[in-house]
């Protein structure tokens, strides 16, 4: 592994996030893709499996237009910790359980609508933050993976 095949491929996963979030996912997978059964689940693998086929296209424009030798074992293996990964924290309980055990449900709660108040709900609430942060840890990780 090189430092710079670590960091077109950080560069590619980070930007197809970017996209592949803010983007690519619908709005009713954004809002429904952490609710409670089946149907939830099935909304937050079809948002992961937007987000990963994005990830995948970033990740072979490198070798494309850069000539950028990857192991395809590496590649499949990254996703795969990619998308697992993000699975798991939209599902949302997960994360907030990850919050609570390291002491920052507060954060997780700060801007979040309040029940029976007319707030203004907004993206830049605590467990929007920590979602995203979780994401780019993971992204860090299949740049590793990917890279090695």
């Amino acid at each position: 592994m090189t430092a710079a095949t670590f960091a077109a491929v950080f560069v590619a996963l980070f930007v197809a996030h970017q996209v592949a979030d803010h983007w690519v996912q619908t709005d009713h997978q954004a809002l429904h893709k952490g609710d409670p059964g089946r149907a939830g689940r099935l909304t937050c693998a079809a948002h992961v499996a937007t987000y990963t086929a994005t990830a995948l296209l970033a990740v072979l424009a490198l070798p494309l237009f850069l000539g950028l030798p990857l192991n395809p074992a590496g590649v499949a293996a990254g996703l795969a910790v990619s998308a697992v990964t993000h699975y798991i924290a939209d599902r949302r309980t997960p994360l907030a359980a990850l919050a609570a055990l390291v002491r920052l449900d507060a954060f997780y709660a700060l801007g979040k609508p309040r029940p029976g108040r007319d707030d203004n709900p907004c993206i830049g609430t605590g467990a929007y933050a920590l979602d995203q942060s979780l994401h780019y840890l993971f992204l860090f990780a299949a740049a590793l993976v990917i890279a090695a």
